[in-house]
Order: C-alpha cells, then structure tokens, then sequence
C-alpha cells in the first residue's frame, strides 16, 4: 500500500495519537516547571534534615530511568494495593521525574547568582519567601532556558514509554498503524516529523525567552 495513502487512512488515529502526546508535554512540563520551582524554594537556606531528605529524594529520581520508574507506578503500586489508571500513572510519572530535573537546574542556577543579590534583599526587608519569587527565581529561570529546552525534549520523548501502558499517544498510533499493515518505516517516519515539529516550536519559545532575559540583563553572551 502506498505510504501516503496508509497514513491519510488512518489520520484520525495520528490525531488523536498527536492530542494525547500535546496534553501530556503541555500539562506535565508546565506543572513539572511549578513543582521544581517550589522544590528549589524548599531547598533555600542553611543545611538540615527536611533539606537533607529532598535532596536524597531527587537524586534518587534522577538516578532510576525512567521505564523502570513508569513500570514501579503502574504495575508495582497494585501490589500494594493502588491502583492508577494509564492517564494518571502517565501524568505523575512524567511530572514527578521531570521536575525533579527542572529543580536540579534551578539548584545549579541559584549557586551562579552573585550572593549579594540575597544580602542586598535583606537589608532592604525582603523575607527569604520574598526575596525567592519576586528576585532570585526570575533569574534563575531566565538563565536557565537552554537547559530547560533540553529536558523539555526529554519530556517529549519519554512520552513515547506510555505507549507501553497503553496509552494513545503518537508512538502507540504508529505502533497500531505497523500492526495493521506490517509496514513499520511510513507510520514511524511521519511520528519523527511530528515529534520534531513539537521540538521546533520549543525551541523557537525558547529563544525568545533567550532575548527577552538579555533585554532585561537577566543574562549575557
């Protein structure tokens, strides 16, 4: 069958494939994005025990790949008797482990801001919660949009596992498609090109995150 021809067939199934693949990349990196910027607020001030403990906790996230961390969700938390849909599973997988990441680059932006920046806010009355949101944290996302675009690609490409738990998103439609006709290279290629036409758009945001952060002295070439 010719390729073109396979692929308009089953259009409605890439679609849904590709609508499932955007509500996973949009919700999950935007709420990953809120859970990293709380994680690095907790991690401010001087070394104790809870600080010691989110740490520990996202260098243990870090450190497991992420099927295996889907697999533990999915069919390890029944064992123990919760049970989570796909959806469900799919969205705390990709928002746990990923904003653990977002929150090791706000860490290590944080170490390059200059301390008097923090020494400045308290002298002028800024409370430490204060002086996070309203000061530090614009900075240290700003300065941190290429690393942000790398793990945001990250995020889309680890929407491909949920496939295994079933869930629809583009990698399962081509899966389906494959299935169907026994002809793996046009449903796959035609996924890559919508995958890569997602990064595009990420990237080109990017970049004028880029320039608005140099326009505003946030960062320097």
């Amino acid at each position: 069958m010719n390729g073109f021809k396979m692929i308009w067939d089953n259009i409605g199934l890439f679609g849904e494939g590709l609508q499932n693949t955007l509500a996973l990349f949009c919700v999950s990196g935007a709420l990953a994005f809120i859970l990293a910027c709380f994680l690095a607020f907790l991690l401010e001030g001087t070394e104790n025990i809870p600080r010691k403990l989110i740490r520990w906790g996202l260098d243990l996230m870090r450190m497991l790949p992420f099927l295996i961390f889907l697999y533990l969700l999915y069919y390890g938390l029944p064992n123990l008797g919760l049970r989570l849909d796909v959806w469900s599973a799919g969205f705390f997988a990709l928002i746990t482990y990923h904003g653990a990441y977002f929150a090791e680059i706000l860490r290590a932006a944080r170490t390059s801001l200059p301390a008097g920046q923090a020494e400045a806010a308290y002298a002028h009355g800024f409370i430490n919660s204060r002086m996070y949101w309203r000061i530090l944290l614009p900075q240290m996302v700003m300065r941190s949009g290429p690393l942000f675009g790398n793990q945001l690609v990250c995020l889309l490409k680890d929407t491909a596992f949920l496939s295994i738990i079933t869930l629809m998103d583009l990698t399962a439609a081509a899966s389906a498609v494959q299935a169907k006709y026994f002809v793996p290279l046009p449903p796959f290629i035609f996924v890559i090109a919508l995958y890569w036409s997602v990064t595009l758009v990420v990237e080109t945001l990017l970049r004028r995150l880029s320039r608005l952060a140099q326009k505003r002295g946030l960062v320097h070439e």
